[in-house]
């Protein structure tokens, strides 16, 4: 029998929702409306309040703890991959997350917005999101992600381009005591958590973690290389080294949260012209936080939140490069530098008005006292560049029903930037709930990202120069959405358009051969989603989705580099063995990919397979992932920096995972 069959052997009834089993209740009892509510699921971040995800004005998954483990992710990145209309793409250096057919090789996540409970991720000097190991959470802390598409600069400000992802993070009440986690896999992949979480006398809620990481990666071949006295071949320099913390206490309405990580990796790809084969060539990335707040609600007739924050960025890049042609050393290390330091707080309000309207408010402002940069080797120092900045938001939303089932949504978000001034991005939505089960929506939205400091003002003198009179992308999109939950089924379509102008881009100044960031070329997509969802008596589930898209650059007329047309994700979880065991089958499948240098990165479908026995015996979870089931080969297209148009990926890897909780 194939795998897949086994998989699917539990699928033998429908649904029943298996939080009135709990209860005891008689699911023939509950009124219509009650039984419809069961399946929906609720989300934070579409409005900056909780409500159903057929009331948001966008269109958004869930992602749960439970089905984290059920698929052993064990990254942000990996549960992204799996997550419709998104893809990862990863150059052994960082990952980078596409949303809609969107993603130029060598941007840093910087038009995805990434919050941690509310928390803004994205740094100030790259503008980055960091999704794989150097994400500065370990992903066994996390309760739920929220993947939140389209515009959602009426609401954030810069970065929420194509979207926001919110991570939710457990609370000490989900622990009740120790905590402790191991894993071994291929690659000399090994990783260790200890987290320790109560509630406390006086209803004080505390989580305190600390992981590891570490792993020496594979040995790699490289056509491009393969006159190098290496062969090509190169091993020790794909290793990877990681660590986290992460501390929350809260006591009724206050919450302090902060969280700290590290990331070494080594680049096996001789991308900028380093010397190939030399483990020596590396980057780090450290980013934490502090977070103060304090929240408090009436029910669902007023809420209150405010926080005060500090955050930190330090990115440290070691190059090595051949001088002997101009009488220097075989192994010259060039030190690229850079440290983000801003602070900042956020006053918001959410109330009812008036019947049947809900208004949302609220002001956040962002100083930027450091977002320096340095390149520099034991010759000469190439760039010292030191800038601060200050960023203010004012933003309201006022959700106004209509009538019965049809709600009109309409916010707007000012800011005020010291670069280039202020930008006013709104958002519209026009919302029919027939009945509470289903949605029908149509939105609107714009959204901007700022140019960040590297843009604006890296300047080495001989390969690149600044441009600090950049003017912020902008992007304007129309969707139409329709959700439906009924009886175990969930459906989700939707379709849309975008244009985006102004956006910046990386080119060569004729005049000096330089290279520099300029507003350059717009672009447009048009795109088709559906996701189909199935649970089962027994269990079990079935989740299938696929995404069209289509994005195209006007200036050329064709489509993009590294957007495919079509992404297929399927996913599967089944019971066996009464219960003591649980399948997780995700199969994930992308069409070609055009590249920088005019060729195109073979479409291809991957099949990763994770066997879960949780509470094998008392206290002792285990599971055993397979991804890259069947070995399959394929790549991602490389950045300019890269030798290789196409970066080849991981094949067939294992993975074992322990969680002991005493």
């Amino acid at each position: 029998m194939s795998l897949l069959g086994l998989a699917l052997l539990p699928l033998s009834a429908p649904f029943q929702p298996q939080v009135a089993q709990a209860s005891g209740e008689d699911l023939t009892e509950l009124s219509l409306e009650a039984l419809l509510a069961i399946p929906i699921r609720t989300v934070y971040g579409a409005s900056k309040r909780e409500q159903k995800t057929v009331e948001a004005p966008s269109s958004v998954t869930i992602v749960t703890a439970e089905e984290i483990e059920t698929y052993g992710y064990r990254t942000l990145a990996d549960l992204l991959r799996g997550v419709r209309g998104v893809f990862v793409t990863d150059d052994r250096n960082y990952e980078h997350v596409a949303v809609r057919g969107f993603y130029p090789p060598g941007d840093y996540n910087g038009r995805v917005l990434l919050l941690v409970d509310g928390h803004r991720l994205n740094e100030n000097v790259y503008g980055s999101a960091l999704i794989g190991n150097d994400f500065p959470l370990d992903v066994d802390l996390i309760d739920r992600v929220e993947i939140i598409r389209g515009p959602g600069s009426s609401l954030y400000g810069s970065s929420a381009f194509f979207g926001v992802i919110e991570v939710r993070t457990k609370r000490g009440a989900d622990l009740e005591g120790w905590e402790f986690s191991g894993e071994a896999g291929s690659f000399e992949t090994y990783r260790a958590r200890t987290s320790y979480g109560r509630t406390l006398e006086g209803g004080v809620d505390l989580l305190v973690s600390a992981s590891v990481f570490d792993s020496a990666g594979p040995r790699l071949f490289y056509e491009e290389f393969a006159s190098d006295p290496s062969g090509g071949f190169t091993s020790g320099t794909d290793y990877e080294g990681a660590y986290s913390l992460f501390s929350q206490i809260a006591s009724g309405p206050w919450r302090l949260q902060g969280v700290y990580g590290s990331r070494d990796k080594g680049i096996p790809t001789g991308s900028f012209g380093t010397v190939f084969d030399d483990p020596d060539n590396s980057t780090r990335d450290a980013s934490g936080y502090l977070d103060l707040s304090y929240s408090r609600a009436e029910e669902s007739r007023w809420s209150f939140l405010g926080r005060v924050f500090y955050d930190s960025y330090y990115y440290r890049g070691a190059y090595i490069y051949d001088d002997t042609a101009n009488g220097g050393p075989p192994d010259l290390e060039n030190k690229d530098r850079a440290w983000g330091r801003w602070w900042g707080t956020e006053l918001q309000g959410s109330w009812l008005s008036l019947p049947g309207q809900h208004l949302t408010g609220g002001v956040e402002y962002r100083h930027e006292p450091r977002q320096d940069q340095r390149n520099y080797d034991v010759t000469a120092v190439y760039l010292d560049a030191e800038n601060e900045g200050d960023i203010l938001g004012l933003y309201v939303q006022d959700e106004c029903i209509i009538r019965d089932g049809l709600t009109f949504d309409v916010g707007v978000r000012y800011d005020h930037y010291d670069t280039f001034g202020g930008t006013a991005n709104p958002r519209l939505a026009l919302i029919w709930n027939p009945d509470p089960s289903s949605a029908w929506k149509l939105l609107y939205g714009q959204a901007f990202r700022a140019p960040n400091a590297y843009e604006l003002y890296y300047e080495d003198g001989f390969t690149a120069k600044s441009n600090p009179d950049l003017d912020p992308e902008e992007i304007r999109t129309y969707e139409a959405i329709h959700e439906r939950y009924s009886d175990g089924w969930r459906l989700a379509a939707s379709i849309y358009h975008y244009e985006i102008d102004d956006l910046v881009v990386q080119v060569t100044d004729p005049l000096d051969g330089l290279l520099v960031f300029e507003n350059g070329e717009q672009v447009s997509a048009d795109g088709l989603e559906f996701e189909v969802e199935r649970r089962f008596e027994s269990g079990a589930r079935v989740q299938a989705s696929h995404a069209w898209q289509r994005a195209e650059g006007e200036s050329s007329g064709g489509r993009l580099v590294n957007s495919p047309d079509h992404l297929f994700k399927l996913l599967v979880e089944t019971p066996l063995w009464e219960e003591r065991l649980r399948t997780g089958l995700e199969i994930q499948a992308m069409s070609e990919r055009g590249t920088l240098a005019g060729d195109v990165a073979p479409g291809f479908m991957l099949a990763n397979l994770t066997l879960r026995a949780p509470e094998l015996v008392k206290g002792l979870d285990l599971s055993f992932s397979l991804h890259n089931l069947f070995d399959a080969e394929y790549g991602d297209p490389g950045g300019l920096e890269h030798p290789q148009d196409v970066i080849a990926q991981d094949g067939r890897t294992a993975l074992f995972h322990l969680t002991w909780r005493p």
